[in-house]
């Protein structure tokens, strides 16, 4: 592990500027999970289907992300979230993205500019991953990361998908929305177990229990992503 001698330590605190925050990112680019883990006495586990995060809360580890699990950007002083991306050996994203919990009441007169996935997307630093189920976890690197941006079409698409969606909700349509919906954004259930339930309005406008829902960014449009800053970086 030679060529790791110059791998910087955990940070003892967040990062002071954007700058910063890359330099920390690409320091880590090409580096193996396991080997990031075991010099921060993780133990890494042999698969990650049981282990969902574990990834992402490591690579949060060396970059010095604050926000843990409150419902703001991992970095909030600069204004950035974090998103680890697996990806195939072709760079194409394997899963969705998670953005959010979706609040369920309280949304009337709750604009885009409001939302907190307007507040989570804004800013994004993303770090690929290799995602191939092939390989173990210990073995998987970590890709080149990048800061992004939505641009003027980006957020008109993110907009449109979530505009709609929270319409639905408001309409008391919670349980006919699918995965379907959405050409950038979808909703999904986000929940650790099905007795996990959230109240919602229903059909007729009362309050009902349902599963929590999480808003999440489709495969097409990550990959647009990804291509877009493999296209900037040449």
């Amino acid at each position: 592990m030679s060529d790791y001698l110059q791998l910087p330590q955990v940070p003892s605190h967040p990062p002071a500027d954007e700058q910063q925050l890359l330099t920390r990112a690409r320091a880590l680019a090409g580096m193996p999970l396991g080997w990031l883990a075991e010099q921060a006495g993780w133990v890494t586990p042999d698969t990650l289907s049981r282990a969902k995060g574990w990834s992402g809360q490591l690579i949060e580890l060396y970059l010095g992300a604050s926000a843990g699990s409150r419902p703001e950007q991992d970095f909030p002083e600069l204004g950035i979230e974090l998103k680890t991306i697996p990806v195939n050996s072709s760079g194409t994203p394997l899963e969705t993205t998670y953005v959010c919990i979706a609040p369920l009441l309280g949304l009337n007169g709750v604009s885009w500019q409001q939302s907190n996935v307007r507040n989570k997307l804004q800013k994004v630093l993303w770090v690929p991953l290799d995602g191939r189920r092939e390989v173990k976890p210990a073995d998987r690197c970590i890709g080149m990361p990048f800061l992004w941006q939505p641009a003027a079409d980006e957020d008109a698409l993110l907009r449109a998908d979530w505009e709609e969606i929270t319409e639905r909700i408001i309409l008391g349509q919670i349980q006919q929305i699918t995965a379907r919906h959405g050409q950038a954004l979808q909703l999904r259930p986000k929940a650790a177990n099905s007795k996990a339930l959230t109240a919602a309005i229903g059909p007729e406008g009362d309050t009902i229990q349902t599963l929590p829902r999480g808003y999440y960014l489709k495969t097409d449009f990550t990959a647009r992503i990804l291509q877009r800053a493999l296209q900037n970086s040449w």
